[in-house]
């Protein structure tokens, strides 16, 4: 049998990943990103990595659900609890700060919405007016990444 070399692993995991996000396009809160007594320890994020928005895009017109797409540079995807190196899954920050804590696992708010399945893309309605959006990676535990991976906050106008 082949020993798969880190990026064959890596692709694997994004199939697999693209695989769930096709069987459930929806974000699913999870119970187990509730903050432990102990926080665990922080996975360590390659140089380089980089999450972004590849759309909407900042100042964009758009209209409820708002189709967001996320990017991942210099990492791979994975569902929460995979503890796998060098991945995590996207968390969307809406109207919202990053947590000024980032060695404790992301809540579930309505401000923090995790995508522990691994999904690249969501439907996320949102009501009419001004919005933030910006990403942010979680590893296994919903903890961010040291040092974060965060993209750039970016602001949409919802027309209806």
């Amino acid at each position: 049998m082949k020993e798969m070399s880190v990026k064959e692993m890596l692709m694997r995991m994004s199939i697999i990943a693209a695989l769930v996000l096709a069987a459930s396009p929806t974000a699913v809160p999870l119970a187990s990103a509730q903050t432990p007594a102990v926080a665990p320890e922080r996975t360590a994020s390659p140089p380089g990595a980089a999450a972004y928005l590849i759309s909407p895009k900042d100042g964009a017109k758009v209209e409820s659900p708002v189709l967001v797409q996320f990017g991942l540079k210099g990492m791979g995807i994975a569902p929460a609890g995979v503890k796998f190196e060098n991945t995590g899954h996207h968390h969307l920050l809406v109207d919202t700060e990053a947590p000024a804590d980032l060695s404790a696992p992301l809540p579930v708010t309505d401000k923090i919405v995790h995508f522990g399945k691994g999904q690249t893309e969501a439907k996320v309605p949102l009501s009419p007016g001004k919005h933030t959006l910006q990403l942010l990676l979680g590893d296994q535990n919903h903890v961010p990444h040291n040092p974060p991976v965060i993209s750039k906050k970016i602001t949409i106008t919802v027309t209806k």
